[in-house]
């Protein structure tokens, strides 16, 4: 938080501005309303401790011109115990409190304080009303030996101030992540303000995240606090790091490791206590050869690295998310039945390579549920990418032939021939990768060769030994 002491006796000033510094904030000095109005004008001031008597101006006078201006800055107003009354009439201009003469330091940083909590409640309150329609992806209970592993490492990392490093195929679920480790630190009450850096204009990408004085440049309108600023004490999340531009690198690398920005226009250093979590689909190591990624800032922010697994890997996990989206999706009138899925339609989805990963899953639940007649997904409801797979096809071919379990026994050995082809014959990696006991699985095969010769035959046509 940055604050302007205005008081034309120097020795007051300077006590004043001794009070801010230790509190942990910026500090500049005004001797007067002049000056003050050009500093305040530039609107990068957060808290103006402003005296009300002055050789050339009214304090009370400075309030009213700035809140006309349509600038932000909150005002404390410094009085001596005679002049009250012009606190009070200050506090009518627009002031939002005033401290008596001689102030005591603990009281002033009190009052510092209660306006820096104010301001970031706001800068929350704004940041979810522009998060609130984001999508309820979220990481629900793995059972993956990768995903607990994702899960033990962010446990450890989350609750200090490290920088993180979250790598990942698109639709991972890199920002979910992100979101939980903030979560279960102690920035939690503050801010998490997510940023996709390869959506900002390379042109406004300074502005964006340092902010900027009114007038810095053309079009700046009114000052504009930065990412950095809005996501003080909190958590501010670089998605798409990888995109920045090289001159973009430097700054955001300076910014981390002097904890300090300084907005457009700015002759002010602002100091700033922001977690920094990156996330990127790259691979950095490889931009750093080829000259595309500052090796420097790399190492900073790789200085804990998260990968997240693709969900081909992880395909433990698929009935836990299918259940997951669409109790979510879902949800309704007060004792509505929850959405359910045919089991064939299932069986789809679990043998689907999903290129879009974890977002992919989430909206094709989401897309079924709004075709779907009533509360039941069926294969009839799954986009045609998903129909025409290898699993897709054979769905269509036993959907009308014979009863459900001898479907769903042609559906299993299918699914099971196919991993067994993919596992090298190796069973025990073929067991490990469908998520089921290795004495089930030959319990299995022993079945389709005693109860489906067919099934059996299909698998050795495909080389696959299934005796």
């Amino acid at each position: 938080m940055h604050v302007l002491v205005i008081d034309d006796e120097p020795a007051v000033r300077q006590i004043l501005a001794a009070a801010v510094t230790k509190g942990g904030y910026s500090v500049d000095q005004a001797s007067g309303v002049t000056e003050a109005a050009a500093k305040l004008s530039r609107g990068d001031v957060d808290v103006a401790l402003c005296d009300i008597k002055m050789p050339d101006g009214d304090g009370v006078e400075l309030v009213r011109n700035i809140r006309a201006a349509g600038v932000e800055t909150q005002f404390i107003m410094v009085t001596a115990f005679a002049s009250v009354e012009s606190a009070v009439e200050a506090l009518r201009a627009g002031a939002n409190d005033y401290v008596v003469k001689p102030v005591r330091s603990e009281e002033l940083l009190h009052r510092l304080s209660q306006i820096e909590a104010l301001c970031g409640l706001r800068e929350q309150n704004k940041v979810l009303r522009r998060f609130v329609d984001e999508s309820i992806s979220r990481i629900c209970g793995s059972k993956s030996p990768k995903m607990l592993d994702v899960e033990r490492l962010a446990a450890k990392v989350a609750p200090t101030d490290s920088t993180v490093l979250i790598t990942g195929e698109s639709g991972t679920g890199k920002g979910v992540l992100a979101r939980r480790m903030h979560e279960a630190s102690r920035r939690a009450d503050a801010v998490f303000l997510p940023v996709n850096c390869s959506a900002i204009p390379e042109h406004l990408l300074e502005a964006e995240l340092f902010g900027h004085t009114k007038g810095a440049f053309t079009g700046a309108e009114r000052a504009r606090k930065g990412l950095f600023l809005q996501a003080d004490k909190g958590t501010l999340f670089l998605d798409e790091i990888g995109e920045l531009p090289l001159h973009m690198q430097t700054k955001l690398l300076h910014a981390i490791e002097a904890k300090e920005i300084r907005p457009l226009g700015s002759e002010q250093g602002r100091r700033v206590d922001t977690r920094i979590i990156a996330a990127t689909n790259r691979n950095l190591g490889e931009m750093v050869e080829q000259g595309r990624f500052r090796e420097d800032l790399y190492f900073r922010v790789s200085m804990f690295h998260i990968h997240l697994p693709p969900l081909r890997e992880r395909l433990a996990d698929i009935r836990q998310l299918i259940d997951c989206f669409l109790g979510a999706f879902g949800r309704g009138a007060e004792g509505r039945v929850p959405p359910t899925i045919d089991p064939a339609a299932e069986e789809l989805l679990l043998g689907y390579h999903w290129p879009g990963n974890v977002r992919q899953l989430e909206n094709v639940i989401n897309r079924a549920l709004i075709l779907s007649d009533g509360d039941r997904v069926t294969m009839s409801d799954l986009p045609p990418e998903i129909a025409r797979s290898p699993q897709g096809e054979l769905g269509a071919l036993v959907a009308n032939d014979g009863y459900l379990r001898d479907q769903m026994r042609k559906v299993e050995a299918s699914i099971i021939s196919r991993t067994l082809r993919e596992s090298g014959g190796d069973r025990r990696l073929a067991a490990q990768r469908l998520g089921i006991g290795l004495s089930s699985l030959y319990r299995k095969l022993e079945e389709f060769e005693a109860g489906d010769a067919a099934a059996v035959r299909m698998g050795t046509r495909n080389g696959v030994e299934t005796g």
